[in-house]
């Protein structure tokens, strides 16, 4: 079931901007733009046009400035005022895409709109098809059922509300995970489901948070059921949480065989720039862009790492730093948790050759120093004076 291509739609500057505790000026929103534009993303949605005059304006210039053939969409609320808003903000686009959301799951309509399922319904049905009219045949509109990951009491009702939108009009269902609450396969299924409902009338594309922390593994994994667009955000960002990881998605998806039109080479780049424009700094640990995910410190890794340095596939290396545009390389360093290895290793770095017996000499009083200062690091500068030292001395 899986699909021929997988289309990667970024969110960044709709739901990572809103989220933000400084949202971006239209003049960062162009250079966010540019970036995306340029690590060949295969859709954008630019934001919220509805919500502020500014918003709106930007929205209007970022449509204008988009490349021929790119999807442009903007979000708007099922209420035919705001998606007027919506189309004079992007019908400037060469590819602009309506996007509607309004909600869905037996909680948000009972406890949020406090209205009927029938009104529902209607609600969706005049909505698509007053964009419909407006937009014309030609262009596509995506609806949204948000709080699809919480709609299990009422997934009947929801496969009807889908089909309802088919009927109305739109060409894309998004099913959002609005909030994580469940493990990935439970979402999965329900995407398997509505796959499995609406056969080929409508692309089918997910949207997931990352309140749990899996929302990268279920979007990954709703490939595998049907889903044929996946939406992400520069460096996570988004609600709460943030949204579905653009670079963890395509990494992962790219792992597993698959063809994307990312240019992945503008990750890194992409990412550092990201996390100096918002403020929000990268973990040391964050996947693909961590500063040390290249760091190699225990003694058995250490060991498989030399042996498999100069090799498209590491012993403890899922990518190379080059193939996301990283300059830095797979380090080896010094605690009390390397072996013998990681000394030949930086000695040689080095130009310095020793021999076995004396690699161990230097490996128990590199060792002897680390426990002896709380644990910590001895550096490759540390390991060639004791190196010189023990060799003066011999």
């Amino acid at each position: 079931m899986k699909p021929k291509t997988i289309y990667i739609q970024d969110v960044t500057l709709r739901d990572g901007n809103q989220a933000l505790k400084r949202p971006w000026t239209i003049d960062e929103k162009i250079e966010v733009f540019d970036l995306l534009v340029n690590l060949n993303v295969d859709g954008i949605e630019v934001g919220f046009p509805s919500s502020n005059e500014a918003e709106f304006h930007t929205c209007q210039v970022l449509s204008k400035r988009a490349p021929k053939g790119k999807p442009i969409a903007a979000l708007s609320r099922a209420n035919e005022r705001e998606i007027g808003v919506t189309w004079d903000a992007i019908q400037y686009a060469d590819t602009p895409r309506m996007h509607i959301v309004y909600p869905v799951s037996d909680f948000s309509i009972k406890h949020v709109l406090k209205i009927s399922e029938k009104e529902v319904l209607q609600k969706i049905k005049s909505s698509i098809s007053f964009a419909r009219s407006i937009v014309g045949p030609g262009v596509e509109i995506q609806f949204s059922g948000e709080h699809f990951g919480d709609a299990i009491e009422n997934f009947e009702f929801t496969k009807l509300a889908f089909h309802t939108a088919i009927e109305a009009g739109a060409n894309i269902i998004n099913l959002p995970n609005t909030v994580e609450r469940y493990r990935p396969l439970v979402f999965v299924n329900m995407v398997k489901e509505i796959k499995e409902s609406i056969g080929g009338k409508a692309m089918i594309s997910i949207h997931t948070h990352n309140d749990l922390g899996m929302a990268t593994a279920t979007s990954v994994e709703s490939v595998y059921v049907g889903a044929e667009q996946i939406e992400v955000a520069l460096n996570g960002l988004g609600e709460r949480a943030g949204n579905t990881n653009l670079y963890e998605t395509a990494i992962a998806l790219h792992q597993n065989g698959e063809n994307l039109n990312i240019n992945f080479q503008r990750i890194y780049p992409t990412a550092k720039r990201i996390s100096e424009l918002t403020g929000i700094p990268i973990g040391e640990k964050s996947p693909i862009i961590g500063d040390d995910i290249f760091s190699h410190r225990s003694g058995i890794h250490q060991d498989g790492v030399t042996k498999t340095l100069n090799q498209s596939k590491g012993a403890y290396r899922t990518f190379s730093p080059e193939f996301v545009g990283r300059i830095d390389k797979e380090t080896i360093s010094f605690t009390n948790q390397s072996g013998h290895k990681a000394i030949e290793f930086l000695l040689q770095k080095k130009g310095i050759q020793v021999s076995k017996e004396e690699i161990h000499k230097l490996f128990s009083l590199a060792k002897s120093i680390s426990n002896q200062e709380n644990n910590r690091e001895i550096t490759e500068e540390e390991l060639v004076e004791l190196s010189q030292t023990l060799l003066t001395f011999q």
